[in-house]
This record gives C-alpha cells, sequence and structure tokens, in this order.
C-alpha cells in the first residue's frame, strides 16, 4: 500500500509556471505506475498525465502536451508535475494516484489517492 501527499499548489497568473509535488510513503513506491488527474468545479476528474514505475514512459493527455511534464525520483519517493503557460482553464485540485503495472489514463484503475492540491489560474 502506498500513502499519497501532493503540495505545490497555489494561485498564478496565466502564463506563469507551477510545479506539483506528490511524496509517496512505502517500501515498493518505485514499482507502481503514476498519474495526476484534475478536477474542475462542476466537472469530472479528468486525465492529466502518467509515467511509468521507472520513469521511461510517460502519457499526457492532448490538451497538456508540451505544457505539462512529469517526472519522478524514485530515490525519493515523489513525483513531480511541471506545468507551463498556465491557462484559466488549468484551474482545477490537481490529484495524484498510484497504481500497479503499466500507466493509465483510467482513474478507476488507480486505487491510491492522494488528497489534491489546488491550483488557480488568473487571467
Amino acid at each position: 500500500q502506498v500513502q499519497l501527499v501532493e503540495s505545490g499548489g497555489g494561485l498564478v497568473q496565466a502564463g506563469n509556471s507551477l510545479r506539483l509535488s506528490c511524496a509517496a510513503s512505502g517500501r515498493t513506491f518505485s514499482s507502481y505506475a503514476m498519474g495526476w488527474f484534475r478536477q474542475a468545479p462542476g466537472k469530472e476528474r479528468e486525465f492529466v498525465a502518467a509515467i511509468s514505475w521507472s520513469g521511461g514512459n510517460t502519457y499526457y493527455a492532448n490538451s497538456m502536451k508540451g505544457r505539462f511534464t512529469l517526472s519522478r525520483d524514485n530515490a525519493k519517493t515523489t513525483v513531480y508535475l511541471q506545468m507551463n503557460s498556465l491557462k484559466p482553464e488549468d484551474t482545477a485540485v490537481y490529484y495524484c494516484a498510484a497504481r500497479s503495472g503499466g500507466i493509465s489514463d483510467a482513474r478507476q484503475t488507480y486505487p491510491y489517492w492522494g488528497q489534491g492540491t489546488q491550483v488557480t489560474v488568473s487571467s
């Protein structure tokens, strides 16, 4: 089992950047694929990006490609989501999640979730 804690959210102006972190506890962190999802008010939780257990494979939602970069440091049991060129429509609560096996964009396949961190982008 793994526990996840997100941090790094906040209020930024459009065009600026934020880096979110997801710190994991548990000795098997390096065996988990990690994903980021987000949920805006009144909307369903949507996929943002995912990374394989080794960090060798990443997958992004189309609207995030070229702006967001996902990485991980297994020695620090932490995953990072670098978000550049932020837009007001990126405003949401961002959640990290963990799953055994390969990367996935399906939230129902992730059994472990953090509590989320709020990102607000002003225009």
